[in-house]
Order: C-alpha cells, then structure tokens, then sequence
C-alpha cells in the first residue's frame, strides 16, 4: 500500500481528504490511499503547466518526439508491472491489462515520428513576390480528464499527441485508478519532460468541475479531453461552450451488432461474448444489443448462452473472461440496471443473476466469490425498442437481444437509442456491410468483428450521445491540440491587396468553333 497525493509542477501537492483504492476482486486489499486535492489544486496545476508551456513548445518537434520515444521504451521495460497493477487496482483480467499497457507502446511508437511530420503547406498567392504558409501551433494548455476502465491506454490518448504538439497538460484521473496514473505519470516525467508540463490531480468530480471552470474563466486553459459519461460529458461541454472552446468528448454507448440471416453465427457469437463481457462489459465500446435476424435468432441465442454458461469468470490474475466490477459504485448502478428486467424478457447465461456470492453461486467460479465485487453475465432476450435496456447504456456484464426482419429496421434499431460511437455487423454480403455502414450513425464500424478494439493510427470516437465528433488517435487527433496558423509574406515593396490588386487576364470568351 502506498500514499499517493497530486503532482504539480514536479512537487507532490498535500490533499484535504484521503479516498481509498481498493481491489475490486479482493476489497480487503487497500491498494492506495489517495489524497485528494480541491478546486484550488487543479487551478494551481493549470497554473502551472502555464507557466510551463511555452519553453516547452520552444523546444523543436522532432526533439519533443524522442520524448515521445523514451516514454515508450520505459513504458514497454516496465509493461509487467504496469499491466500487474492495473489487474489488482481495476481487476481487469491480465491478459487485457498486458493488451491495454500495450497499447501506450502502440501510440508512443505512432507518434515519435510525428514530430518530424508537423506538416504545413506552402500556397501559391495570387499576387506576385508574396508566399502564403500554415502551421500548426500548440493549443496551450489541455485539461485532460479520463475514467478508470482504461486507466493507462486512453490517457495514452491524449496526453502522447498533447505533449508532443507542444502543449502542457494537466492530467485529472478516476480515483479508483489513482496507483495506476501515476505509474503511468511516473514514467511519462522519467523519458524528459520538464517539471510543469504534466501536472497530475487527484480530486472528486465536483472539485475537478470547479476547478476546471476556475481555469476556463481564468484563460488558463486552451483545452479540455474528457473521457466519461454521456451525462457529464454534456455538462462539461456547455462549460467549454461558454468559453469558445470545443472539448474533445469521449462518451459512452449502446452499441449495436447486427447478425444476418448469411452470418457465420460462430465467429459472431465469439465476437459477442467477448464485446459484451470482457471487462465485465464496462467498455465505451461493449456491446450493447445483439440485433439479430429472426431467422436465425434460436440458434444464435442458444449458441451464445451455450459459450456464456462455459466461460470462466473470475480471480482477473487467471485466465478469465472477465472479473469484478471496477468499484462499488458500478456495482450499484448495475444491479440498478439488473432492475430493469421485466416479465417479457428472459435472463439466460448463468446459474444465477447479480452479484456471485455462496448463496447465489456461479458455476465453475475460478478464486473466493465473496471476496469482490463479481457479477453473473446475463443475456436478456426479448428485449424491445421502448425498454430501457435498449435504450440507455448499461455498462456491466449485459447483453440485451432483439430480432429483425429486413436490414433497414437492423439499421434503425441501431440508431434509436442515440449513441453513435461503436457498432459491428455479421454478414457473408458484402452488399449487406456496405448498407449498413451507409446507415449507421457510429463513428466507428466493424464487419465480422465485434464492437470493441481500437488499433493506435485508426480515429477512435463518437458521435451524438457518444461524443461531439472528435476523433483520437492517428493523425486525426493532432486537429484535437493543435491549431491551424496562416502566414502571408509579402516581400513585393508595396502594400498589395487581395482580392483588389490581382493581375487580370483576357481572354475572347465570345468564341465558337465554326
């Protein structure tokens, strides 16, 4: 157990409450205590990376990505001990943990050599001794808040791109991820950034909001990345509004897979379970609805509960297909949403529904039931478009299915609930995908893949209740920290003015060929 507390300008920050992180798979386990600061931190943090900035964005690009490289060796010399920590704070299984810790090596290696690709344009004026450029410039100062499902890949996100287009960063993660970030924090401030240009802030929601509005009101910050609920997210965009700014929003989702009647219901059923029940189904990205067409809905559903009822859940540090749920809190929430299930649906998948214990047990649990927050998976049939579990997002091991009868109303089922960051589509016709794509409002689509997995150079984000359009990842996300500079150099001697002085042309447009 460590005693953790924020980090600004290289000096940790005393806080004036303690939060306690715990291991969800063993709640006797105190992983960290964390001291959290208040609104005043984040402001003095914001302060800092300030202060911070501009020396950094002196410093040229191609330099500030060999930055961007020695934070992915160190993270890939450490990825079993960061992937170790991450299963005992969050409990995500191991094997996910290495993929995720993974990922931070995948974007350090994409964007190393961004640096040498700040690219702008030269533009041909249209006046004569005068060259037109663009640049791109640092932003400032990015506020970056991000969720604990994802506690070192999607801060990844934002904060490799941010620091290497020359911006300071105040970093604000979830509590119940704290020991996580700052590892992670610890190795990004090792491969030479200087102190200030990556603050760290442990604070509650409320704080974070009010220091965060503080800054905004205050110029300190030019940026806001908030990876969270479709709730807060809203709110925090209308803040940035008021200020003339647009946040990078990252939001949840109920997202679709469509099976067809030509689908391989194998390869589907395995996408199914692994969208829908890794991490416990606490992804942006997991699968929300199974839409399936009716032909084939017996034996899709049969085989899914089939592999559901097989799979081992449990103790994250063994081969498990998922463990608990990342904190009390979504333990609530998902048994709030367990409320849900009403007289017309069936509940399928386990030898019981909520929470494993010794009196509701699951078969073949792996380790002790009660000693974390374990849930049973539960597929939902019958569910229907006006139910709340079809419409809002559930975040917990729960699969809703529904049937269809013509790709059309496949299509629209998916758009219903609003959502618009993930989907996926089985199908043999290719007729069928492209349709689909055409139609589907998610930013993101797979064929013959399930509705989570996001690769490091592909833009990663949503649209509607998902997120306001930003993209992350890949080159899309520098639009995201940097801003478009245009420059005219007039070197004629003489004031020209476009648009007025420009060389004329004739030309007899009054002749036909005979």
């Amino acid at each position: 157990m460590s005693r953790l507390a924020s980090v600004v300008a290289g000096a940790p920050v005393s806080g004036s409450s303690v939060y306690r992180s715990t291991n969800p798979s063993d709640t006797a386990d105190l992983v960290a205590e964390v001291e959290l600061g208040d609104a005043g931190t984040f402001v003095k943090a914001a302060e800092a990376a300030k202060a911070a900035q501009r020396e950094w964005a002196r410093v040229p690009a191609p330099v500030r990505g060999q930055v961007i490289a020695n934070i992915g060796r160190l993270v890939s010399a450490n990825a079993d001990a960061l992937a170790r920590l991450v299963t005992r704070e969050i409990g995500k299984p191991l094997a996910e943990a290495r993929g995720e810790v993974q990922e931070i090596v995948d974007t350090c290696d994409f964007f190393l050599g961004e640096g040498r690709r700040m690219y702008g344009q030269t533009v041909p004026s249209e006046m004569p001794d005068k060259q037109l450029f663009t640049f791109r410039a640092p932003v400032g100062v990015a506020a970056v808040i991000t969720a604990g499902n994802f506690p070192v890949a999607v801060p990844s996100w934002y904060l490799v791109p941010a620091l290497l287009c020359g911006n300071a960063v105040v970093w604000k993660p979830a509590e119940y991820a704290s020991a996580s970030a700052k590892a992670v924090f610890d190795l990004f401030t090792r491969g030479g950034l200087p102190e200030g240009v990556l603050n760290l802030v442990f604070a509650d929601g409320s704080e974070t909001f009010s220091g965060l509005e503080r800054s905004l009101e205050h110029g300190l910050v030019q940026k806001v990345g908030f990876t969270g609920s479709s709730e807060v997210g809203s709110r925090v965009g209308e803040l940035c509004g008021r200020h003339l700014q647009t946040p990078c929003l990252e939001l949840g989702g109920k997202n679709p897979m469509v099976v067809t009647e030509d689908a391989n219901l194998e390869l589907a059923v395995e996408g199914a379970l692994f969208s829908g029940f890794g991490t416990a189904g606490q992804r942006c990205t997991s699968l929300g609805t199974a839409i399936v067409h009716e032909s084939v809905h017996a034996e899709f559903l049969d085989r899914l509960v089939t592999a559901t009822e097989a799979a081992r859940v449990g103790d994250p540090a063994q081969d498990v297909l998922f463990g608990p749920l990342l904190d009390a809190r979504f333990a609530e929430n998902h048994e709030r949403h367990l409320g849900w299930i009403g007289e017309h649906h069936r509940a399928l998948g386990s030898t019981g529904t909520g929470r494993i214990t010794s009196a509701n047990p699951r078969k073949d649990f792996v380790g002790d039931p009660e000693a974390g927050l374990f849930y049973h998976p539960v597929i939902v049939d019958g569910v229907r478009s006006d139910d709340r579990i079809f419409l809002e997002e559930t975040f917990g091991p729960l699969i809703g299915v529904t049937t269809y009868r013509e790709l059309d109303e496949a299509v629209e089922l998916g758009n219903l609930p609003g959502y618009g960051l993930s989907c996926s589509i089985y199908t043999t016709d290719p007729a069928k995908a492209f349709r689909f794509r055409d139609g589907i409002g998610a930013g993101m689509v797979s064929v013959n893949n399930s509705t989570s997995g996001a690769e490091a150079h592909l833009p990663f984000g949503g649209n509607g209740r998902s997120g306001n359009g930003s993209r992350q990842s890949g080159v899309w996300v520098l639009d995201q920290f940097t801003r478009w500079q245009s420059m005219n150099w007039d070197y004629s001697g003489k004031l020209q003015k476009a648009q007025m002085d420009v060389l004329e042309v004739s030309a007899d447009l009054d002749f036909r060929l005979s």
